[in-house]
């Protein structure tokens, strides 16, 4: 089950990038409301959120039970300028992050899946917790690029 899982982190890049695969600037930038993100908004996200999750999984391998600070996502998007960032380095650094990851987690004894981090707002996350979080992450963000994608050809 884990190495299907850590197959599934390392794929995300790719599956992110064949559900963008030849849209335009105009479809990457389309907003299908006046507070929902943009595809290009998303991929920044997505890139930022990894940052963070390498981090969290990092610090859980390295120390004992240690902190992991809760952000709000729309607050960096508004105040980073998401829609003003390169999404296509987001998505080259969103694939060398979720690489480097992939071969640290590779490497991940069976007893080490257990080590636990705690979350400012969900409370104790174990290694696997996290993982499977961050894999579900993109598969989130995918089904949300698919629905705007859908809002765009209906506009």
């Amino acid at each position: 089950m884990v190495k299907r899982l850590i197959e599934d982190y390392a794929n995300g890049s790719e599956k992110l990038r064949r559900s963008i695969h030849g849209l335009t600037t105009e479809e990457m930038s389309f907003k299908p409301g006046p507070e929902k993100w943009s595809i290009h908004e998303i991929i920044v996200h997505i890139c930022d959120a990894e940052i963070v999750g390498v981090q969290r999984m990092k610090k859980v391998l390295a120390e004992d039970r240690p902190l992991l600070t809760g952000y709000d996502q729309d607050a960096w998007a508004r105040s980073l300028g998401y829609s003003q960032q390169n999404a296509e380095r987001a998505l080259q650094l969103f694939q060398l992050l979720r690489e480097e990851m992939a071969s640290v987690l590779q490497r991940v004894k069976d007893e080490e899946w257990g080590r636990e981090g705690i979350h400012t707002e969900a409370g104790p996350l174990s290694l696997l917790q996290l993982l499977e979080r961050y894999v579900n992450h993109v598969h989130d963000h995918l089904a949300q690029i698919e629905r705007v994608k859908a809002a765009y050809a209906a506009r």
